[in-house]
């Protein structure tokens, strides 16, 4: 491994919110951390080189995007997803759901239904609601090995009048990576009732070995020009602050509307480091990406194995994608508000409550396992010390 991601980094005088917004949560920020979905590791060299660079340069006025930015956004998804995409079907974005909740905004009306599958990443819900649409659910199923599918039948029972599907692909919490086989499926049902899909995929480069992702839209031309898909290098290079995304929308009349949207409200340009910062990440840190991919595994694995044989009563499937392990504390016997206290007051540990995912999140907890495996290991230990009654 040519990277090192052992190195334990003090980030709580940094302003991160992760380390330094406990409080409003949890009530302390004398917590570990494992809860906002960020990591605990700096940047690819490439990427902290080229912001040094400009950085460097002493002046940060408005910016213009090169051709070559739009190009290392059309290589990345043809090198990690054999997707061609086209430069002009990028829209620029702050983040996702900010692009999310725009297209709830321009392109449905107050009450209009839009259905996602929960349990699911909580602004989909939130961003719905608070849009004055109306939400429609359709939970997932769970298999008993505690894998979690679509519920077909239920989605197409429940879809009727609905304007929008927001995906998440692959699934945060639950690290399922939808096959293309599945993800076919729920585009039929999309196309049959006449609903558009936002497929939020920022999570898209986490995948683990045996896995695959598949962006819904390059399943079909018939999907390409039905989906709103939403990407970012954020997730992947640990580089959310810098407030970059990008929407990819092949259907003519539906970018006008959404690059129409965001041009009202003035969001047209990156920040100064944001554009080096992505080019950087996408031309350059693949090699990066690699050594941290299997660098996590090797934390998803030490810690299914420390929960197996330390935590028995909890209950967890290993992930296809992303850094979330997506636990079931329900046979331990406490209720979804003794536990988050236990965490809290007895473990000095800050997960993410399984409730605030919706419908199907009660007995869990959400651990983000981005960060040194020492970490890792002491937030296990303080998990188990919570949870000894």
């Amino acid at each position: 491994m040519t990277y090192n991601f052992d190195t334990v980094i003090d980030r709580s005088n940094n302003f991160s919110a992760k380390w330094s917004e406990m409080d409003k949560k949890y009530g302390s920020n004398d917590l570990l951390p494992m809860w906002v979905a960020d990591m605990d590791f700096k940047a690819a060299p490439c990427i902290i080189d080229a912001l040094k660079e400009r950085l460097e340069q002493g002046i940060y006025g408005y910016t213009t995007r090169p051709d070559s930015y739009n190009q290392s956004i059309v290589n990345w998804a043809s090198r990690r997803y054999n997707w061609n995409i086209k430069s002009d079907w990028l829209i620029f974005s702050p983040g996702v759901v900010p692009t999310i909740s725009l297209v709830i905004q321009e392109m449905t009306s107050k009450n209009d239904k839009i259905m996602i599958q929960e349990p699911v990443y909580s602004p989909f819900n939130s961003v719905v609601k608070d849009n004055s649409r109306e939400l429609v659910i359709s939970p997932l199923k769970k298999l008993e090995d505690g894998s979690y599918i679509m519920d077909y039948e239920d989605i197409e029972s429940k879809i009727e009048g609905v304007k929008f599907f927001i995906l998440c692909n692959p699934h945060n919490p639950a690290g399922r990576v939808w096959s293309k086989d599945e993800l076919k499926k729920l585009g039929d049902i999309c196309l049959k009732h006449n609903v558009k899909v936002i497929s939020d995929e920022i999570h898209s480069d986490i995948i683990l070995k045996g896995h695959k992702h598949t962006p819904f839209a390059s399943i079909s031309k018939e999907f390409e020009q039905n989906t709103i898909t939403c990407m970012a290098p954020t997730k992947t290079f640990n580089i959310a602050g810098l407030q970059m995304s990008y929407a990819i929308v092949p259907n003519e009349e539906d970018f006008k509307i959404i690059d129409s949207a965001f041009t009202r409200i003035d969001i047209r340009r990156n920040n100064s480091f944001s554009l080096v910062a992505t080019e950087a990440a996408y031309n350059q840190g693949e090699e990066w990406l690699e050594d941290f991919l299997t660098y996590l595994e090797g934390n998803i694995d030490f810690a299914i194995k420390y929960i197996e044989e330390n935590m028995p009563k909890l209950k967890v499937k290993k992930p296809e994608g992303t850094y979330l392990l997506w636990v079931d504390f329900s046979e331990i016997g406490l209720t979804d508000e003794e536990l988050a206290k236990v965490l809290v007051e007895k473990g000095k540990v800050a997960l993410n409550n399984g409730t605030s995912f919706g419908m199907g999140g009660n007995g869990y907890q959400r651990i983000n396992l981005a960060c040194p495996r020492s970490m890792v290991e002491e937030a296990l230990n303080r998990i188990k010390t919570a949870i000894t009654l």
